[in-house]
């Protein structure tokens, strides 16, 4: 969840991509970097932390057939397990009725609906356990600005609250199993230190919810995985560690939230600027030293959301610039994180309202009525990488290796974003085409390459958007179009000519490269 979700629009413009091969003749662009490959480096294992969750909106969108057909799209081009989303204890989902004699019941029915379509597609539930039932809520008038209005405060009556999560964790064991509903994950509430919980103190009270949350939970079964605290802006984790600790309240994972453009005053409390490009595993290093120096120093850490934005940035989301984004990211935050969840895998998505606008800057790595961006490609190039990361001394490029001994490198061009106004900008990132030299190893001596690429020219539905003059409600002939513009490009093949490659990148591009 963007915890500051605001429409603002903005562009990205048209840069050629060439493909080299050393030795042909060609003068290298003013940018050059040598990569140095060896293909039997001794690796360090690389599980793939950044595509075991995305995030989605809220539950009740689960139902809907675009929100299904996206999860297939995503689960095949990337193997995603878990999907997250907000509300699942929402008036919508009618989980609780209370009758004229003050009475509480339970009604399943779209509570099931839900989870059996994330398992019927090929994903787990990451449970979030919020926001509170209209009749269970200390403040009818609670609720928090989104569209569809979640009602935020703490309930009224701990007995009522400990009893639902118990009902809810009882059904989905009897229903699912304990061997599968032990393999979810359940997250109490969605960042309680800004704007999506009243009570107060917000810290002492959160604990409170938290508390009782856990230990109804585990009464049910102890395997069941709990965490918290979920806060925005990576807050509250040695706090959260120490009381779970001194009040002796089991927790399974430390979750957190974490957004490019949050400030370092908000999440590292000092006054130095940190760019986009780096805020997110700035955050990630910091809870990763946090958990090594509390009483839980093994404890897993999950970002349950993340993204470049927490605004609405049509120049940042939607377009080519998330591919050197993301790749830098999963570089940084290697080994220091077990799972990072993208906010989200679709824009079937309405905190701010019925989307009108296919690329108006939202979250998600596909866009209404079913268009892939530039992230979902981006997504789909780097689930190519192997387990095994191998050396290289590059800040711009991943080198690893597969099971099957291809060698897999993604190496990009990173820019910033034109700007970040409200408003739609055209114009050209700043940057330069970089030229990337690729020395190479111990490869056989028939190797080939098979080169894939995310850019201004390949795989960017947004550059078909803009020549159609960007309208909000294009045509059936128009989306099928910008369907077919946003497909990942098919691949390039070459020879590896005396161990080296040479490939021109433009700026804001993603080259994922294969090596038979």
């Amino acid at each position: 969840m963007s915890h500051m979700s605001i429409a603002r629009q903005l562009l990205l413009s048209t840069f050629a991509t060439t493909l080299l091969v050393v030795g042909v003749g060609h003068a290298a662009p003013a940018a050059t970097e040598t990569v140095h490959v060896d293909a039997t480096a001794d690796g360090t294992a690389f599980p793939h932390f950044w595509e075991q969750m995305l995030g989605s909106g809220r539950a009740s969108l689960a139902l809907r057939d675009d929100y299904r057909k996206n999860l297939d799209a995503v689960h095949q081009a990337t193997g995603v397990g878990y999907i997250r989303f907000h509300g699942i204890l929402d008036h919508d989902v009618g989980l609780v009725q209370r009758d004229a004699q003050g009475k509480i019941s339970y009604n399943f029915s779209y509570v099931d609906q839900i989870y059996d379509g994330l398992l019927e597609h090929g994903f787990r539930p990451f449970v979030e356990l919020g926001f509170m039932p209209p009749e269970l809520t200390s403040d009818p008038v609670a609720l928090h600005p989104f569209w569809y209005h979640p009602n935020i405060a703490p309930p009224k009556n701990y007995a009522e609250w400990d009893a639902m999560i118990g009902a809810l964790a009882k059904h989905l064991v009897e229903r699912y199993g304990i061997e599968e509903v032990a393999s979810w994950y359940f997250e109490v509430w969605n960042e309680p230190n800004i704007g999506f919980w009243t009570g107060t103190p917000a810290q002492s009270s959160y604990f409170t919810l938290y508390d009782h949350t856990v230990r109804a939970l585990k009464a049910v079964s102890p395997r069941l995985r709990v965490g918290g605290p979920s806060t925005a802006q990576a807050a509250w984790i040695p706090d959260f560690l120490k009381h779970a600790h001194e009040a002796k309240v089991p927790v399974d994972f430390v979750s957190s939230h974490v957004y490019g453009d949050d400030t370092a005053d908000n999440v590292l409390h000092s006054a130095e600027k940190v760019s986009r490009r780096d805020m997110v595993c700035r955050a990630v290093d910091k809870v990763h030293r946090e958990i090594a120096a509390s009483p839980y120093p093994k404890m897993p850490l999950v970002f349950s959301e993340y993204n470049a934005s927490y605004a609405n940035l049509p120049n940042v989301t939607d377009t080519v610039f998330m591919g050197p984004w993301l790749a830098n990211t999963i570089r940084e935050c290697a080994g220091k994180i077990e799972v990072m969840s993208y906010w989200s895998f679709s824009d079937v998505f309405e905190e701010q309202g019925v989307v009108r606008n296919p690329f108006y800057g939202g979250f998600g790595l596909i866009a209404a009525d079913r268009i892939p961006k530039p992230a979902f490609n981006a997504f789909a190039l780097l689930h190519k990488l192997g387990g095994q990361r191998l050396p290289t001394d590059s800040d711009s490029a991943l080198v690893t290796r597969r099971e099957d001994g291809c060698v897999v490198i993604a190496l990009w061009n990173y820019a910033a974003p034109v700007g970040d106004t409200a408003s739609y900008t055209a114009g050209k990132p700043g940057g330069a085409t970089k030229h990337f030299s690729i020395a190479l190893r111990h490869l056989p001596a028939a190797a080939h390459a098979t080169v894939w690429r995310v850019d201004e020219t390949h795989g960017n539905a947004v550059a078909a958007f803009d020549a159609m003059g960007r309208p909000d409600s294009p045509s059936r002939a128009q989306i099928e179009q910008l369907r077919t513009a946003g497909q990942l490009a098919a691949p390039e093949t070459m020879d590896v000519h005396d161990g080296k490659l040479a490939l021109d990148v433009p700026v804001q591009g993603l080259v994922v490269i294969e090596l038979h």
